[in-house]
């Protein structure tokens, strides 16, 4: 494994110290610093605190949204776990261009090519607007199709096909917070996309009861209600974010002659982006086929393993915001012709992650199932539910190397071999070895549970060698 070099290390510890309180500030409020020359320790400070504020935030609203949802029993919850199955195709699409667009912003702004960082973000928001045309019509037309196809129950089907309808109709403004947030991570701008999320989700944490249950002068919209929610609020973070890139932020500002489409730098975008919707539309697949499992094992199996999800989700959403800053850092370094710092980066991150989760681990250990009763007072749900946080307890700790490493590849520009990784692992391991041991051996959701934690923990483990061995570091973008 390797280690930090040395110099950057004594540089880092003979900085003079500075107050916790001012910079949590700096990090916050945002900052014009040069994140290819300030001390490495502060970059991460700096680049971290908001992308994990950003994205804690972010899995609030996941688990209050489900917490709400579970109000109106298990079909209900099973509708959105077969839904957010289709939004991960979504989610996919949308990531992969994230991490383009992240990737390419970072390595124009380290390069000091600012314009052209404006240029990139411009193309990156029509693709946006292009993509989630055919998601849109898909979800309004044959919502109840899609939820028969992945073996939803007679009320999902009468009652709970309008939360599809909305989720996909309007799945643009889903796609454009993923897009136009990589833009300013990738310049450096963590704090206003930090910023956004919090409108957004605050936005909905607040609309998603009143608009379920019909609180004061709102109607009571059920499940209904808790897509409307979330369209409103992510539809408002949208509109915040538009307002601040054409105002300009600390790094990275629009303006109106740059409105114009660049096939050349949409190509450059595409072409980037492919590795990386491919590599997570092989993980979201793979996990559409064990929802699909999961369906034919029972509504039950299918609610617990959507809880647990969300669970995991909350949990793991500061390591995914260090791991961010990660990705930022390598891109930008990368820029600046700086590859060490760019690695060095990654390393202390990756010990920071580590240390994180396996606190979880310990956590998801011991109360496992009083962390599902929270969103359910089914016993069968909480039974299974709680199974699932009890062998991921086993391996977290790799979840938190696997993303830093993960993030490096992306913020560099590869993101094919985490593809490849992901196909392999994802589709040839998991899936097969998943369905064998939930229906071949009969394990039932307990069969599932295992193939992920033997596919993932291998997958981590695979992953953070490759990193080791430093090709990222020659790639262009």
């Amino acid at each position: 494994m390797s280690t930090e070099p040395t110099s950057l290390t004594a540089s880092d510890a003979a900085l003079p110290p500075s107050s916790l309180w001012a910079g949590l500030r700096d990090a916050v409020r945002g900052t014009n610093a040069d994140y290819t020359k300030i001390p490495l320790r502060k970059a991460v400070f700096l680049l971290s605190v908001p992308m994990v504020l950003e994205l804690v935030l972010e899995s609030t609203f996941a688990v209050v949204d489900i917490f709400f949802v579970a109000k109106l029993g298990s079909s209900a919850v099973a509708t959105v776990g077969l839904t957010e199955s289709f939004l991960f195709l979504l989610y996919a699409v949308g990531m992969g261009l994230a991490m383009a667009v992240t990737a390419v912003v970072a390595r124009r702004i380290g390069e000091g090519k600012r314009e052209q960082a404006a240029v990139t973000a411009v193309q990156a928001i029509f693709i946006a607007l292009l993509v989630s045309l055919p998601f849109a019509v898909a979800g309004i037309v044959y919502a109840q199709d899609l939820l028969r196809l992945m073996g939803a129950d007679a009320w999902s089907l009468a009652h709970g096909y309008r939360y599809t309808q909305w989720m996909l109709g309007a799945n643009v403004v889903i796609l454009l917070l993923f897009v136009i947030n990589a833009i300013f991570r990738g310049a450096g701008d963590a704090a206003i996309a930090m910023r956004v999320l919090w409108l957004a989700n605050g936005l909905n944490i607040v609309l998603c009861p009143l608009l379920i249950f019909g609180i004061g002068p709102f109607p009571a919209l059920g499940i209904e209600g808790a897509a409307i929610a979330t369209v409103i609020g992510r539809g408002t973070g949208v509109l915040y974010q538009l307002w601040v890139l054409l105002r300009g932020g600390q790094h990275i500002r629009v303006a109106a002659t740059q409105l114009a489409w660049h096939g050349a730098i949409a190509w450059n975008i595409v072409r980037t982006s492919l590795g990386g919707v491919g590599q997570m539309i092989v993980a979201m697949t793979s996990w559409i086929f064990l929802m699909r499992i999961l369906a034919g094992i029972g509504s039950e199996a299918v609610a617990a393993a959507t809880i647990a999800i969300r669970i995991m989700m909350f949990t793991l959403m500061p390591a995914w915001g260090m791991s961010n800053a990660a990705a930022t850092l390598v891109g930008q370094n990368l820029g600046a012709n700086e590859p060490g710092r760019a690695e060095a980066a990654v390393w202390r991150i990756g010990w920071y992650n580590m240390a994180y989760t396996v606190v979880l681990s310990v956590l998801f250990f011991f109360f496992h199932d009083r962390l599902v009763a929270i969103f359910s007072d089914d016993p069968a749900v909480i039974a299974i539910g709680g199974e699932w946080l009890r062998i991921l307890s086993y391996s977290y700790f790799v979840y938190g190397w696997w993303m830093v490493a993960v993030q490096a590849f992306n913020g560099a520009g590869d993101t094919v071999t985490p593809t490849r990784i992901n196909l392999v692992f994802f589709w040839l391991i998991q899936i097969p070895l998943s369905y064998w041991l939930a229906i071949g051996l009969d394990w039932q959701h307990s069969g599932v549970f295992w193939g992920v934690f033997v596919s993932e923990t291998a997958v981590g483990l695979f992953t953070l060698w490759l990193f080791s061995r430093g090709k990222w570091k020659t790639v262009k973008v």
